[in-house]
């Protein structure tokens, strides 16, 4: 080691955030973002396409479930191409590929076309998530790695947010298709700043034993002087199978009730906002308030990541926080059945349900990439994101089933409640196991 020099690990953790760091995950927040518009997309133009296409409204469950199933075989395969090819190239590709399908959408006459279109949409959809939560998370100094991530994050619910409040201008003035215009315009636009100021991930590199490319990445960080160009203490990438090594040495309990956690949450947070626009409508509520409902659910769940992701970096555990979310949100989800035709009432509950359960939810997937090792950090993300869509297929389609039953809202939603109440108890056992294996 050179006088005065350190190793990567410590300049990471140790330098202060530089304006570069600041840009990246500013980067990755609006992609991000641009992949929450999208995924919502869906939703906000469904009751107009119901009423166009002369549909019944429990028909959109297979379309909801389709964009929803492409995006978690896009974020079990583009988590492990991130883990072997790198970050940037996974993200590019992508981008792309949710970019372009998503022009193509505004064509679709029928179900038929609209399910396959949305099902590969949701491939780069469900591929970029990871990718981004890893390349933020290794850019990040672990003083404040749940915060950024968590920040960065919010980008998600902020783009449906975003879309949500769009959507009740948009489309009374220019009919549904303007919002997958838009939806495929921004990320092609962005795509050219991806390419130029994000650079491949510096652990990613690192893991690899890729020298150039670290001191290139430090030369641009302004670090390159304090590094002791010392490589040999970087983990390798791991030789087994990089999911089976998400089962060894003693991760297999964590990451099966992490796998619970996101399974459960994603189920409720993805019937919330592909129904709840529906399910007003057909209670009497105006369609811009039925739309704004799920714009609500989205804010409050970017103020409750922010608040639970702060104090987690506070805190070495933050499960605790975590549980805690869901908990609350159970009983605000339970309210939101109550509503009525008051719109006051829905707003306020759907805004208290974003607040605890979605937000202890994104919380939830920052812990992810804190939780695995830069190896296995796109992967294990990929693979817990994966099956939180499992969840997201069966939320939205058992929705519709349990609708076209004409079961009550009031009990509809006490059965989703129910779901935020195992995700309480399931990311209780995470941490509990991590205090077990650390005593």
């Amino acid at each position: 080691m050179k006088p005065g020099t350190l190793d990567l690990e410590t300049i990471i953790d140790t330098s202060p955030l530089s304006s570069r760091q600041v840009v990246i995950i500013a980067l990755c927040a609006l992609v991000a973002m641009v992949d929450g518009f999208d995924t919502q997309s869906i939703a906000l133009v469904a009751p107009v396409i119901v009423s166009a296409w002369g549909l019944k409204a429990s028909t959109f469950g297979v379309v909801f479930g389709a964009g929803l199933f492409g995006s978690l075989i896009g974020a079990f395969l583009f988590g492990l191409a991130a883990d072997r090819v790198g970050r940037k190239p996974a993200l590019i590709v992508a981008m792309l590929l949710f970019a372009f399908v998503t022009l193509v959408t505004p064509l679709t006459t029928s179900v038929g076309p609209l399910i396959a279109v949305r099902l590969v949409t949701g491939l780069g959809l469900g591929g970029a998530l990871p990718i981004l939560i890893s390349i933020t998370s290794e850019y990040a100094p672990s003083r404040l790695r749940s915060t950024l991530v968590s920040l960065m994050f919010c980008g998600f619910p902020l783009g449906a947010v975003v879309g949500g409040i769009a959507a009740a201008r948009l489309i009374p003035a220019f009919g549904w298709p303007s919002i997958f215009y838009i939806g495929a315009a921004i990320p092609l636009l962005l795509l050219p700043a991806i390419v130029a100021l994000v650079p491949e991930s510096i652990r990613f590199l690192a893991m690899t034993h890729r020298r150039d490319g670290v001191s290139a990445v430090l030369r641009q960080m302004k670090w390159a002087a304090a590094w002791d160009g010392d490589l040999s203490r970087t983990p390798s990438q791991p030789g087994r199978s990089r999911v089976a090594a998400l089962f060894a040495e003693g991760r297999a309990v964590g990451t099966l009730l992490l796998w619970t956690t996101l399974f459960l949450s994603l189920l409720l947070t993805y019937f919330l906002i592909n129904w709840i626009p529906i399910i007003a409508r057909q209670s009497g509520i105006g369609m811009s308030s039925a739309v704004l409902a799920v714009a609500s659910v989205n804010l409050g769940a970017i103020v409750g990541c922010l608040l639970i992701g702060r104090f987690a970096d506070r805190r070495g555990d933050p499960t605790a926080f975590i549980s805690f979310g869901f908990a609350l949100g159970a009983l605000a989800i339970i309210l939101i059945g109550s509503s009525g035709q008051s719109s006051p009432w829905l707003l306020t509950t759907t805004f208290l349900a974003g607040v605890f359960s979605v937000g202890a939810q994104m919380c939830t997937v920052a812990y992810c990439a804190s939780f695995y090792d830069t190896g296995l950090r796109a992967t294990g993300v990929g693979w817990a994101i994966g099956v939180g869509r499992v969840g997201a297929i069966v939320g939205p389609v058992a929705g519709g089933l349990l609708i076209g039953t004409g079961m009550p809202t009031t009990r509809l939603f006490l059965i989703v409640g129910v779901m935020s109440a195992g995700a309480a108890l399931a990311v209780f056992g995470v941490g509990q196991h991590a205090l077990r294996r650390s005593a």
